[in-house]
């Protein structure tokens, strides 16, 4: 293997190594009852892309705040936690620790 293939291998190891999953809460500031969950790796350019209308879920409650963003090194944890918020008992709980 050459040396830059070995650079590029190794780079997209230690890439992998600190990624970051995180689940986010975000709040209408137009409208403070409505929330919205979701899922990413950057949460800054989440919501930019959210307060910019690119997300047909979350265009016409804009502008956004973010309420939490909880980061996890797994992304198989991430994505059952934001299941878990979507969920009635994850609503709650959201509503009870976030809000």
């Amino acid at each position: 293997m050459s040396a830059v293939a070995l650079a590029k291998a190794d780079r997209c190891v230690r890439e992998k190594a600190f990624a970051m999953y995180h689940v986010y809460i975000l709040r209408s500031i137009s409208n403070p009852a409505q929330h919205y969950v979701g899922f990413t790796e950057d949460v800054k350019q989440r919501l930019v892309d959210h307060n910019a209308g690119h997300c047909t879920h979350t265009s016409k409650h804009r502008p956004w705040g973010l309420t939490v963003a909880v980061s996890f090194a797994e992304r198989d944890a991430a994505l059952a936690f934001e299941r878990y918020l979507k969920s009635g008992s994850g609503r709650a709980f959201a509503s009870r620790h976030f809000r």
